[in-house]
């Protein structure tokens, strides 16, 4: 599904080089849960982005569902982004001004769908999610966890094979990120392929596969139910993680 093959990203700060990626070799087969890991500034959001295909990597070659996709135009990389490639932000990036339904069928007004397609797509989306009551409310009458699970139904109304999720459960409080972690956990289990960046070890361990990264690296993987501390997997770098 996912074959990254020695892939590194580098930018030009002033005089400086900086190397965001280095070297990068990872696989994440079709259904699989894998989390990335790594202290603040290892590589995380960067190596999601490159995954995501909102980055393009500076050298390496990327394979996504067998298909070579490193050389692809603008156009082409978008839409591949667009048919396979779903996001979840911490921050839910949700349009105020519009209600749920409104919000999860955003993704099909770019995509050409018919306005009554959209509309029933969505709603079936919100009812997976379990928000169907609450389809004509915008963001700031819902809670955080809803909103979360109102991006999630934006995410993956396309029918993407890949989730991607950035500290999807950064902004909720334990209940409310327990849901939303449930939620992501049964969408796996129907097929879903999901690839977690994450500083939360109890968030970690719902993964079959931990990457930790450092300095751009892959400096070691667990099994998800092998997690136990941030120590334990950045060892001296732990205080050094995001909050």
């Amino acid at each position: 599904m996912i074959e990254l093959e020695g892939i590194w990203r580098t930018y030009q700060m002033g005089e400086e080089v900086l190397h965001a990626l280095a070297g990068v070799d990872l696989t994440v087969t079709e259904g699989e849960h894998v989390a990335i890991m790594g202290p603040s500034g290892s590589g995380k959001s960067t190596l999601l982005n490159v995954i995501g295909l909102l980055d393009r990597a500076t050298k390496g070659r990327y394979h996504f569902d067998g298909r070579d996709v490193t050389d692809l135009t603008d156009d082409e990389l978008s839409a591949v982004r667009q048919q396979s490639i779903g996001f979840v932000f911490q921050s839910y990036h949700l349009v105020a001004r519009l209600d749920a339904v409104e919000n999860v069928a955003l993704p099909m007004v770019f995509a050409g769908v018919p306005r009554r397609e959209r509309l029933k797509r969505a709603e079936a989306a919100l009812d997976a999610v379990g928000l169907g009551p609450r389809k004509h409310h915008r963001p700031a009458e819902m809670s955080g966890g809803q909103r979360q699970r109102v991006a999630i139904a934006r995410a993956t109304v396309m029918g993407p094979g890949v989730l991607l999720a950035d500290e999807p459960t950064g902004n909720l409080d334990s209940a409310s990120g327990s849901q939303v972690l449930d939620l992501l956990g049964n969408m796996n289990r129907e097929g879903l392929t999901l690839v977690v960046v994450t500083h939360d070890p109890a968030v970690a361990r719902r993964a079959e596969r931990v990457v930790v990264l450092g300095d751009g690296c892959i400096a070691r993987e667990w099994q998800g139910s092998d997690v136990v501390s941030l120590e334990q997997l950045f060892g001296s770098q732990a205080e050094q993680s995001s909050p």
